[in-house]
């Protein structure tokens, strides 16, 4: 197979270095692969770039993003993480980035379109993590789900209104990456596995580092099958999508079961713990506060959203600005709203 791979040399035979890489691709991947050259498109039509393929653009789109930037100061699960080592909305993304181009590389799919789904997956995750998602969806008449937000943030929200522009099949898997319908394209579903193997297993690692659980807490029975360590069960369930193979994304029969068993620990233990989330009560009344403030006063919401208030109404742009919020963010405007200044002569 090498020796058909076009390498430099060879670049005569090819217009550009993209339609070298889309060749490649061709000899490379497997049949039910999202090829490069197939792509379904963008919503606005675009010259194709030279030396990149349609979605290695798209990758590049996301990182470069501002909401992509964003990310490094959102909750994962623990609220407002002060230390080092806590995850952060940033991190988990790569942790599924890195998960699902693994399994995407192993299976013959295509790996750059895993990537770019994997990166944007949460471009529309609200401050505060999930507590932040429910209290925006309580208030709103409209509703919020962040997978539908990211979208929005690929669509709209960036570039002052202009968006990424990405392609459709990233678009898919961004808005099929939690619940529902699977995503079209095999790399799709891909990054929806990936995802929660990512946090079911950081998750926990984080719980660990936080005292509220110990590696001897979780069920034996389930450790036995998925293994007794963070990365022995990380291994265990990439290594057993890849044996499960491309007719049908998933793990293994045994290898899912325990996951979802240890997905069930990890609620009770974890996601509903008082001590973990004791302080979620305040983000629900923060989130509902600065809605009902930006509502009542939408003067008071930065020019930047002037088109989408204009456009779509005041909510939909008060819900645009606080879903794009870091928690620190949201701190400080929550505390200039309703906290007294110091008195300054």
């Amino acid at each position: 197979m090498s020796n058909n791979i076009i390498g430099g040399d060879k670049m005569s035979n090819f217009g550009c270095i993209r339609e070298r890489i889309e060749h490649n691709e061709r000899l490379i991947l497997c049949d039910k692969a999202c090829f490069s050259d197939s792509s379904l498109g963008r919503q606005k039509a675009e010259a194709p770039c030279d030396i990149r393929t349609c979605f290695q653009r798209d990758r590049d789109r996301i990182i470069h993003s501002k909401a992509f930037r964003r990310l490094k100061h959102k909750t994962q699960v623990f609220l407002s993480p002060e230390l080092d080592h806590y995850r952060t909305r940033l991190t988990h993304t790569l942790e599924v980035a890195q998960i699902a181009r693994t399994i995407s590389r192993a299976l013959a799919l295509n790996e750059d379109l895993t990537e770019a789904i994997a990166l944007a997956h949460d471009l529309g995750h609200t401050p505060f993590g999930h507590a932040g998602e429910r209290a925006l969806d309580d208030c709103s008449e409209i509703g919020f789900r962040h997978y539908e937000q990211s979208v929005r943030v690929i669509d709209i929200l960036e570039k002052g209104g202009k968006g990424l522009n990405l392609t459709n099949e990233v678009r898919n898997g961004v808005l099929r990456h939690t619940c529902g319908e699977e995503a079209d394209t095999l790399e799709g579903r891909i990054v929806r596995l990936s995802d929660r193997i990512a946090y079911i297993n950081h998750d926990i690692s984080d719980a660990i580092r936080a005292g509220i659980l110990c590696e001897n807490d979780i069920p034996k029975e389930i450790t036995d099958v998925l293994g007794h360590t963070k990365s022995a069960r990380i291994n265990t369930m990439v290594n057993s999508c890849i044996s499960n193979g491309t007719d049908s994304i998933g793990m293994e029969a045994e290898v899912n079961e325990n996951a979802d068993k240890l997905l069930k620990f990890l609620y009770e233990r974890v996601y509903l713990n008082p001590v973990a989330k004791g302080e979620e009560i305040k983000v629900d009344d923060m989130i509902k506060r600065m809605f009902s403030y930006y509502t009542t006063n939408s003067d008071k919401l930065p020019s930047e959203y002037d088109y989408i208030r204009e456009k779509d109404g005041v909510e939909r742009a008060t819900l645009d600005y606080i879903a794009g919020m870091t928690d620190r963010y949201a701190v400080l405007l929550f505390s200039e709203m309703y906290i007294p200044k110091s008195w300054q002569k």
